[in-house]
């Protein structure tokens, strides 16, 4: 069948297209993103400003159209953090609704990351053993960990890079005692999350663009190597690359391989995220994964 996501994320709509098969690999027929960047684009109430949502609205109803044109048989329209934790998150979605026909549902961040160790899981198969899964997006960080297909921790916590940008970093770039308030913050959040069920893995991954560009500017193979060329991201490189972009104003940052200029002046904040996460967990290296959440509701939409 032809099934189309569609991904409301912090920072993109993401309209992804598979021929997918009931244990077959999810061959991608088309792909489409909007820049929307909707973790910004919350006001001082928490409320989805009223441009944030007419963008929201076009982009939907332009991944419909899209969709329609394209024959998907079905469309799976979700959510995450920037709708989920808006204060006017079904005003929004009934406007979605009536103008577009499209339902989002939105996921729970627990199910955010359930997915996501879905989709990692799939990606590294069983020899990977017991697999712990990070991933930064644009409004929440998903921790997920487990030996089996469903993980048995899956968290989220709201240390987005997007969300930590536009609410805790101040200038361009910003101070190091600005940064060093955002690892502080970070770190209490890590602190006062019970990891008890974590015992152990025997590989870490990583996902999301965040992740990938830190290993990109840390020297992991480019984007032009295809999916299957291995990507790892050390906690010392990690580090490196920390100290160095928190020196660069984000447009030059921009002109690096790898960094998407569209989120340029969210990776520090990511960066400080991912080396906090990695260090409290004690993970030393974390294997990049080009699966994610989309992936993981087409596998768990198939099974």
């Amino acid at each position: 069948m032809r099934l189309g996501v569609l991904d409301v994320g912090s920072n993109t709509v993401h309209l992804l297209i598979v021929d997918a098969y009931p244990g077959a690999h999810p061959w991608p027929a088309h792909s489409e993103k909007s820049m929307l960047r909707l973790a910004e684009q919350l006001g001082p109430d928490g409320a989805l400003t009223k441009a944030g949502e007419t963008s929201l609205v076009e982009a939907v109803g332009a991944a419909r159209e899209s969709a329609t044109r394209l024959g998907v048989d079905e469309l799976l329209a979700f959510a995450t953090s920037a709708v989920r934790d808006a204060t006017n998150s079904s005003e929004v979605l009934t406007r979605v609704r009536e103008a577009t026909g499209v339902s989002l549902r939105v996921l729970p961040g627990a199910d955010e990351a359930r997915l996501t160790f879905l989709a990692v899981r799939r990606w590294f198969g069983w020899s990977a053993g017991r697999l712990l899964v990070l991933d930064i997006g644009g409004g929440s960080l998903e921790i997920a960990c487990g030996i089996d297909e469903e993980p048995g921790l899956a968290i989220s916590l709201p240390l987005g890079a997007g969300r930590l940008t536009r609410d805790r970093l101040r200038g361009d770039p910003p101070t190091a005692a600005n940064i060093a308030e955002l690892r502080d913050y970070t770190m209490s959040h890590l602190t006062k999350t019970d990891f008890s069920v974590v015992e152990g893995w025997d590989r870490a991954a990583a996902t999301s663009k965040t992740f990938r560009s830190l290993a990109r500017l840390a020297g992991a193979a480019p984007s032009g190597k295809g999916l299957w060329a291995p990507r790892i991201l050390t906690r010392t490189a990690l580090s490196q690359v920390l100290s160095f972009i928190s020196r660069i104003p984000s447009d030059s940052l921009a002109e690096l391989d790898g960094v998407s200029p569209q989120r340029s002046h969210q990776l520090l904040a990511g960066a400080v995220v991912a080396h906090a996460t990695m260090t409290h967990l004690g993970v030393d290296v974390v294997h990049i994964c080009p699966w994610a959440l989309r992936e993981g509701l087409i596998l768990e939409h198939m099974r």
